[in-house]
């Protein structure tokens, strides 16, 4: 990148940095239990919620029981399951319609960050109907307010229940985009570790990294504040000392608990301070091939960790100590433990280093999708144009490894 377009984008960072006290941040309520919101909705005399959700959660039967307890207490439950992995423009339009039809008056997400933020959207287009989802791309399009909204996670990752994003697939074009704004963080988020008892273990471990990730990426930016170093810090502690538990044995609630605090923290954390090029890669290839967002992380993360070079040699090398990585005393080998230890993480729970859906003919589309999202919003330790992002798709591409 060229020394103006980096000048332009450190302005704009900066700008935004020194806003940051000014600026409406919020965090949502913390609920304990699915069963909290029969009374919650009573107090707010909400009679009708929609609920979106998608059909592998509604199958596993993971809805059932807030479905009966809310019908119990006289309140009419309509649900929406058909949310896709990476939650499409039609997906939001289906749901909107549904919520107009019956007449809700709020909002649920239930499941992980593709309900959530499909939720997110719906209660977007419901303060804005005469907005399309695509002319609120970027930050502060939505403005108005949206309905109540309530998050359930069913996994400890994504962090969407306490953030200002939602990340849409616009269902033509497969361009994958954020909408940022703050009426879109959830009035209140349920953290109840048996709703994520069920997830499968590779489940687990990917949205366990895709927490790491942001975390990660928001402390070693340019944009953090004390509060979000602080949340980012506890998070990496956290997953570092619980992500394995929870992957090894699905019965541990103490790990699954502390494991969702780690991704409400981060969340948190990314929120404010924002993420990298990590991110901006992992939405381009889930936009162009429907690859999960937790899993490109975690494919991607260290990769991009070595990118940063001597940017971020000291920030990661604190990390190295926080998450007890490695407490060498050279600072460039301690920081280079931590990435090995996010290495040694992928290995452990079999996640590869390539993507076999990458092709060559898609990568100058890919970078330009990624320095676009990335390059002036995100507060990298380097900054880098569609061109040299490009070498990074390249690298991941499985017939790199000898695979093909």
């Amino acid at each position: 990148m060229n020394s103006v377009q980096k000048t332009y984008c450190r302005i704009y960072q900066n700008i935004l940095h020194i806003a940051l006290p000014f600026l409406p941040y919020r965090k949502p309520e913390i609920l304990p239990s699915i069963f909290s919101l029969s009374h919650l909705f009573h107090s707010k005399q909400i009679n009708t919620v929609l609920l979106i959700t998608d059909q592998s959660i509604r199958s596993f039967g993971l809805c059932t029981p807030l479905e009966k307890d809310l019908k119990e207490n006289g309140i009419q439950c309509v649900v929406y399951d058909k949310t896709v992995p990476n939650p499409t423009s039609d997906n939001v339009e289906e749901a909107l319609a549904l919520y107009h039809q019956h007449h809700c008056q709020a909002l649920i997400g239930f499941g992980g960050g593709s309900s959530i933020d499909c939720a997110k959207a719906t209660g977007a287009r419901i303060a804005r109907p005469h907005k399309s989802l695509a002319k609120m791309e970027g930050i502060l399009k939505v403005i108005k307010k949206i309905p109540p909204l309530v998050a359930i996670p069913t996994t400890a990752g994504t962090g969407s229940e306490t953030t200002l994003a939602a990340v849409i697939v616009d269902s033509k074009t497969r361009h994958k985009y954020p909408i940022n704004d703050f009426p879109l963080i959830p009035q209140y988020a349920v953290l109840d570790p048996y709703l994520t008892k069920t997830l499968p273990a590779s489940l687990t471990a990917t949205t366990g990294m895709d927490a790491l990730t942001h975390a990660v990426e928001a402390y070693i930016g340019n944009s953090t504040t004390k509060e979000t170093r602080a949340d980012a810090t506890k998070a990496i502690a956290l997953i570092f000392m619980n992500l394995a538990k929870a992957v090894n044995d699905p019965g541990d609630l103490d790990a699954r608990k502390n494991m969702l605090k780690a991704a409400f923290m981060a969340g948190n954390a990314f929120s404010q301070s924002y993420v990298g090029y990590v991110h901006a890669i992992a939405h381009s290839l889930g936009g162009k091939y429907n690859i999960p967002h937790g899993y490109a992380n975690a494919v991607i993360l260290p990769m991009i960790l070595e990118a940063y070079g001597d940017k971020a040699t000291k920030k990661l090398a604190e990390l190295a100590l926080i998450s007890g990585a490695s407490r060498d005393p050279d600072e460039k080998i301690r920081a280079q433990g931590f990435i090995d230890a996010i290495k040694t993480m992928k290995k452990t729970f079999g996640i590869p280093d390539t993507f076999k859906e990458i092709q060559e003919q898609d990568i100058p589309y890919l970078a330009s999708q990624a320095a676009k999202e990335a390059n002036p919003l995100y507060p990298v330790p380097l900054e880098m144009n569609a061109k040299e992002l490009e070498s990074y798709y390249r690298a991941l591409m499985e017939v790199h490894n000898g695979n093909e």
